[in-house]
């Protein structure tokens, strides 16, 4: 939890728009890092963004734009400045000397952001992890801030004492860590065999799209939600039934745009249950401005974890942010998104996938659920059929069975 009584910290955000992407692109990635500085706990004052073929290797922007961004800095308190990329062991440095603010990148606002959320002593762990990893290349010079200003964002977790600043001690933290969570995966895997012949589906999408919102609607369980970004780490397993049909339903961590690698790797376990699932149910934000390139991160994602030849609903969330203004055949009122009904939506391209079923709903009013709940009765029972074809006559249920 933010404390309250706490100011909240100031931060400006920095991004570059590279050769083949628009202004617009990049201001939406801003945005998105703006979601991810405000669920880290701070106040975003300002964005400042430049064209560039690649980033400066000392500053990352150029000695103008470095040189602007420093006075406001100083005219306005900033307390850090965070990047939308990576940033190297030298920039970090060169930047904080020209800054004279904390300076993150968005691998480490992200880092933070899962520091924060963690609950269970496997969640921080594979955090912990992940932390280090990130860390250990830059450690020459990194402490400096931290005799002026402990804690804050960006500093949680690991490397507030001196002698964490010694590689050795953090190369030694790191194994025993990996150790640690090895035994979790193995204690974990070995949970996931006990769980039987059952079908698994498993709930996959862009972060705060809205999993956890259907896993209570579908499990009936009370998993944590919320509207913000990585509401959920730990994966939730629930036994769902519909009808007859008994399965397990698993909520994953969402996924994000330029996901930190060392969080992919710490999470291994976690991102276990989408591997081993037999169904996927992609969950969209059909509301999000982005929602087109957030399918393709996800796509991309599962393509990583070799998943994507899996089985999958295609499910639509939050429609409930659309008008539904019914109109007249001769009604020359532009179509536009924000006037589609739920019969305009299932004219569109997201309806006409063959490969993969698709339904569009809202989670939070609860419409259009039950459309849900028989699309994945349907997809469930053919896998079921096939792993035991000698019930086949059990599943010759009727709508009402639902």
């Amino acid at each position: 939890m933010i404390d309250t009584n706490k100011p909240l910290e100031r931060a400006i955000l920095i991004g570059i728009i590279y050769p083949g992407q628009d202004e617009s692109e990049v201001e939406d990635f801003l945005e998105e890092l703006s979601f991810l500085t405000e669920t880290a706990g701070a106040e975003p004052l300002k964005k400042f963004i430049q064209k560039l073929d690649i980033p400066n290797p000392r500053t990352f922007v150029g000695a103008g734009k470095i040189g602007e961004i420093a006075l406001f800095v100083r005219e306005n308190k900033v307390d850090l400045a965070i990047f939308d990329d990576e940033l190297s062991p030298s920039q970090l440095r060169n930047i904080e000397d020209a800054l004279g603010c904390r300076i993150l990148d968005r691998t480490n606002l992200i880092l933070d952001i899962f520091a924060r959320r963690a609950r269970t002593s496997h969640a921080k762990t594979q955090v912990e992890l992940a932390q280090y990893q990130y860390l250990l290349p830059r450690l020459t010079g990194l402490w400096t801030h931290l005799e002026r200003q402990r804690g804050g964002i960006g500093l949680r977790g690991p490397g507030e004492t001196e002698i964490e600043t010694d590689r050795r001690v953090i190369r030694d933290r790191i194994a025993l860590l990996k150790t640690q969570l090895k035994k979790i995966d193995t204690q974990m895997s070995s949970q996931r065999k006990n769980r039987g012949k059952m079908v698994r589906v498993a709930l996959v999408g862009y972060t705060n799209v809205g999993k956890s919102t259907i896993m209570n609607l579908l499990s009936k369980s009370d998993v944590f939600a919320e509207n913000k970004l990585f509401a959920t780490l730990d994966t939730t397993v629930r036994k769902v039934v519909i009808g007859n049909l008994p399965f397990l339903l698993s909520d994953t961590v969402g996924f994000i745009r330029k996901l930190p690698t060392d969080l992919v790797e710490s999470f291994k376990s976690t991102l276990d249950e989408v591997r081993e699932s037999d169904l996927l149910v992609h969950i969209v934000d059909i509301s999000h401005k982005n929602f087109e390139e957030q399918i393709a991160v996800v796509n991309e994602t599962l393509r990583g974890l070799g998943t994507s030849d899996k089985p999958m609903i295609m499910v639509f969330n939050k429609i409930d942010a659309f008008s539904y203004t019914a109109r007249d055949e001769d009604d020359l009122t532009p179509v536009v998104k924000e006037n589609y009904s739920l019969s305009d939506l299932k004219n569109t391209w997201m309806a006409s996938d063959k490969n993969h079923p698709t339904v569009f709903i809202s989670a939070k009013k609860k419409e259009n659920v039950e459309e849900l709940r028989k699309l994945l009765y349907e997809e469930v029972k053919k896998i079921h059929i096939r792993r035991y074809p000698y019930n086949e006559f059990l599943y010759d249920l009727s709508s009402s069975d639902l």
